[in-house]
């Protein structure tokens, strides 16, 4: 991976994490695979998509709009409300490994936002 450049330029900046949170979100709203994560979600995925793009970018190195207007992501704390489960983990990663499969980012830049995302998805898992 170019170490000289963030994660955020790796992604293709805006654009190309705009790309990767609509093909995440729609895998998620159309494919049976899916079906349990989405129903712990709002009907209408507006919202979360600006606020998980958002946040993406603020984490890969982009404009912190997200902790500006929302303040610290607070991860686990936003997540507790809602029931996750290995079922939830395992088809949210599905979405998001398939999303970034699909990505054209560096093979290099895949495998690191592969790692992350499952460590992060574990992470916030409140059920069993």
């Amino acid at each position: 991976m170019d170490e000289t450049k963030s994660l955020y330029e790796l992604m293709g900046e805006e654009a190309g994490i705009k790309k990767l949170i609509t093909r995440f979100y729609d895998l998620m709203e159309t494919a049976p695979e899916a079906k349990d994560v989405l129903a712990g979600h709002p009907k209408n995925l507006k919202q979360s998509r600006e606020k998980f793009f958002l946040f993406l970018v603020g984490w890969t190195g982009g404009p912190q709009t997200y902790i500006e207007t929302r303040g610290h992501p607070a991860l686990k704390r936003r997540h507790q409300p809602f029931a996750i489960g290995p079922k939830e983990r395992d088809q949210w990663y599905w979405c998001m490994d398939k999303a970034l499969d699909e990505s054209g980012y560096d093979p290099e830049v895949i495998a690191y936002l592969k790692n992350h995302f499952k460590d992060a998805t574990e992470f916030l898992r409140n059920r069993e």
